[in-house]
């Protein structure tokens, strides 16, 4: 299944990838932030904005490789 889920994001365009990963990954970090913020005694909301923010990092560094393999 993996394979297959690997196969079809490989076959799309660049741009489609990204969304792909924008639209799986924000959602993700935000609701992970905002759950773990009270275990490290800050409010849920900043806690998502820092889950947004570390979510943004698979999706830079993918940009980054993809722009290092066509530079």
């Amino acid at each position: 299944m993996a394979s297959k889920l690997a196969r079809k994001f490989d076959s799309m365009s660049f741009q489609a990838q990204i969304v792909v990963l924008a639209a799986v990954l924000d959602p993700l970090g935000f609701v992970a932030g905002y759950l773990l913020a009270p275990a490290f005694d800050a409010e849920p909301l900043i806690g998502g904005v820092v889950g947004l923010v570390a979510a943004s990092v698979p999706t830079s560094l993918f940009v980054m490789r993809r722009a290092a393999e066509n530079g």
